[in-house]
């Protein structure tokens, strides 16, 4: 049997002076539609986390990142993928988020909105910006 290696993800943490971060739903005919998550997506062959993260900003929202750290590094099975999650925090970017893919989104302090992606629940927690709750968790 093979291993299946899992697939590497840029996501990025937008982060306003005050702490809010962006959210973004996940939109239909996607796996876990209507899950709400960090922005991002695959990095292509040869393509840096980096600048996967940029690309992807623009392509579904619309900003240009100027800026980010790498946070953290979370890898998490799904039933339909095995991914490589690779967090970035950016405070530094040009314009304004627009719904570029058709997905909602929303910037968040004490973070309101259901249902969590379930690889994003833990950041949210790290970050201080969601209380574990059991009633968050996915069915």
């Amino acid at each position: 049997m093979k291993k299946v290696q899992p697939v590497d993800v840029a996501v990025g943490i937008l982060m306003k002076p005050n702490g809010d971060v962006l959210l973004g739903q996940r939109p239909a005919g996607k796996p876990y539609e209507g899950y709400w998550e960090f922005p991002g997506g695959k990095v292509e062959p040869d393509e840096s986390i980096f600048d996967a993260l940029r690309r992807e900003f623009l392509e579904e929202l619309g900003i240009h990142i100027l800026s980010a750290t790498p946070w953290c590094g979370v890898e998490h099975v799904y039933p339909h993928a095995h991914v490589r999650l690779h967090f970035y925090i950016s405070r530094e970017w040009e314009g304004e988020p627009q719904s570029l893919e058709g997905q909602a989104f929303a910037w968040q302090g004490e973070v309101g909105v259901t249902p969590l992606l379930p690889a994003t629940i833990p950041l949210l927690e790290w970050l201080g910006l969601l209380q574990s709750d059991v009633s968050r968790m996915p069915a």
